[in-house]
C-alpha cells in the first residue's frame, strides 16, 4: 500500500513519526494553528512529548505559523463573510490563536472597513425585505449584523442610514430600483 516508509511512519514504536505523518496530512488541506494540531495529536493518542517535539520543529521550519494563519483568516472571513472584529476574535480564540498574533491580525480591519462591510451586508439583505414594514426590516437587519459580531450602535446606525436612503429615494446605485418606506413608517 504505502511501502516501507508509510509503515515506518505509522510504527507505534515511533510516536514522533506518527505525529509527523498526522500533522502533514492535516496541513495538506489547509493551514492549521499549533493548537489545532496539538488537539488533533492528543485525540490520536500521540504522547505529549512527541507531539511537542514535532510541533516545535514544524514551527521552526515554518509549517506552523499562527501569526500568518491569523492574518489570512481575518482577511478571508472579513471579506468573504463580512464578520466584525469581535466575531473574528472569537473565531481565532477558538482555533487557538489569541494574544498578540490575534490582535495584530485584527488590526488589519479598521473602523471604516467594518462599517463598509456592515453596510454592504445590509444593502444585500435589504433587497429581500422589500415586502415587510420598516420596523420588521430594522429588527431583522440589526439581528443579522449582531450575529456577525457587530455592536448594536454601529448596526443600528448603518441600518437606519440604508433605510433612510431607500425612503428618501437617494440615488444610491446599490439601492436603485428598491422600494422605500415613507418617513412616517419608522
Amino acid at each position: 500500500m504505502g511501502g516501507p516508509r508509510a509503515a515506518a511512519a505509522e510504527d507505534p514504536g515511533d510516536p514522533e513519526s506518527v505525529a509527523r505523518a498526522i500533522c502533514l496530512r492535516a496541513l495538506t488541506g489547509a493551514a492549521k494553528t499549533r493548537q489545532q494540531l496539538a488537539d488533533l495529536l492528543e485525540r490520536r493518542g500521540v504522547p505529549e512529548d512527541a507531539a511537542a517535539a514535532v510541533l516545535d520543529r514544524f514551527g521552526e521550519v515554518g509549517l506552523i505559523d499562527d501569526a500568518a494563519f491569523a492574518r489570512a483568516w481575518v482577511t478571508s472571513r472579513q471579506a468573504g463573510r463580512g464578520l466584525a472584529r469581535r466575531a473574528l476574535r472569537a473565531e481565532l480564540r477558538a482555533k487557538g490563536v489569541d494574544g498578540e498574533d490575534a490582535e495584530q491580525a485584527l488590526a488589519q480591519v479598521d473602523d471604516e472597513d467594518e462599517r463598509a462591510s456592515a453596510r454592504h451586508l445590509v444593502e444585500r439583505r435589504f433587497r429581500a425585505l422589500h415586502r415587510v414594514d420598516r420596523a420588521t426590516a430594522t429588527r431583522r437587519l440589526i439581528g443579522m449584523l449582531a450575529r456577525k459580531g457587530y455592536n448594536g450602535g454601529l448596526a443600528a446606525a448603518v441600518v437606519r442610514e440604508v433605510l433612510d436612503e431607500a425612503a428618501s429615494g437617494d440615488p444610491d446605485p446599490d439601492l436603485a430600483g428598491e422600494p422605500g418606506w415613507d418617513a412616517e413608517d419608522g
